[in-house]
Order: C-alpha cells, then sequence, then structure tokens
C-alpha cells in the first residue's frame, strides 16, 4: 500500500503558488482538494471544479480542518473533500496560507508534505501582483498586511514538513519541484515494501 500524502503548497501572495498548483496537476496529475465557500459563483465557476459551492446550511454539515469566515461568506476545507481526494490518487495538493498550513500540520503530521514557495528579491511581488492584473491600490493594502508579512517567512511549525522553493526563476523552480516529486515518490515505494 502507498502512502497517502497532501502536498500543503505555501508562501507570501505572488510567489506562484497557483502556477506551481497547476504545474503539478499537468505534469504529475496531482489534483487540488476542493475547498467550501458559501459565497455565490462567479461567472464561468462551476460547482466541483472551483469550489464546492455550499449554502449556510449545508456548510455546516462538513467537518473542516480549517475555515474561515471572509467579507461575510464562509470558506473552508473538510475532512470529506481530503478523504474524497484520497480516494482518486495517493498525492492530492492543496494551497493554503502559513496559518492554515500550521493547521494541517497540527492535524495531519507526516501524511503532509509542504512546498514553501519564497522568492530571494520580496520587492520583486509588488510586479507580479502588477503584472497578474491587481489593482495598484490592492496590491499596496496586500502588501502592508500582516498576512502578507507573515507568509514571508517559513514558519518554524512547518520546518519540520517543509521544501523550500525559490521561484526566482520559473525555470529553476520547476527543477527544484521535479526534485521534490521524485523525492515523495521514492519515499512512497520504499514506505510500501
Amino acid at each position: 500500500m502507498t502512502a497517502q500524502k497532501l502536498i500543503v503548497i505555501t508562501g507570501a501572495t505572488g510567489t506562484g503558488k497557483t502556477t506551481v498548483s497547476r504545474y503539478l496537476r499537468e505534469h504529475y496529475h496531482i489534483e487540488r482538494v476542493m475547498t467550501h465557500t458559501t459565497r455565490p459563483k462567479r461567472p464561468g465557476e462551476v460547482d466541483g471544479v472551483d469550489y464546492f459551492f455550499e449554502t449556510p446550511t449545508s456548510f455546516a454539515t462538513k467537518h473542516y480542518i480549517e475555515h474561515v469566515t471572509y467579507a461575510g461568506y464562509q470558506y473552508g476545507s473538510s475532512f470529506e473533500s481530503l478523504d474524497a481526494a484520497w480516494q482518486r490518487a495517493n498525492f492530492v495538493s492543496i494551497v493554503l496560507d502559513t496559518k492554515g498550513a500550521i493547521t494541517y500540520a497540527n492535524q495531519l503530521g507526516n501524511k503532509i508534505a509542504v512546498l514553501y514557495l519564497t522568492i530571494d528579491d520580496p520587492s520583486v511581488l509588488r510586479q507580479r501582483l502588477l503584472h497578474r492584473g491587481d489593482q495598484p491600490e490592492m496590491v499596496e493594502a496586500r502588501l502592508q498586511s500582516p498576512e502578507y508579512k507573515r507568509d514571508l517567512q517559513l514558519p518554524p511549525a512547518l520546518a519540520p514538513y517543509a521544501h523550500v522553493i525559490v521561484n526566482d526563476d520559473w525555470a529553476a523552480a520547476q527543477a527544484q519541484i521535479d526534485a521534490f516529486m521524485k523525492q515523495l515518490a521514492v519515499a512512497a515505494v520504499e514506505l510500501s515494501e
């Protein structure tokens, strides 16, 4: 039996978490764990693809690993969603901020592997956020937020599970991710023997 792992992708905004999640899906067929929200669907969003869109009543029926209320809507990731993902594959992923990643580490321990994304020059993040289309005032607010400053550092609670990926250059980051995936696959095989 192969060990199940949840790859937790975390780091400050603009470090490439969504890009890494997409890379893992496209190159390693690693699907992400679906999260839940009570906010309405945006145009083009699909239930079960973008989120599980819930009513406040249905949201309350799940068993959450972590959840937050943001702008009046609830968001969370559930044990039910994680278990469903693990029924389809032994390796799955989720994108979280560092606070959420710590909650997962506390709940799941060695069932997680953390990809902590960073860059050598944090001033580059402003340009990345502007380049992806965020409004300048929104970018400045985000860069001044306590959450952004918190996520710039690898929290000590994640260090035992973390693989630091420096994403200054995407080709170099890909090589680091490929090495991580090879190491993960080897460890899974060794565990199953």
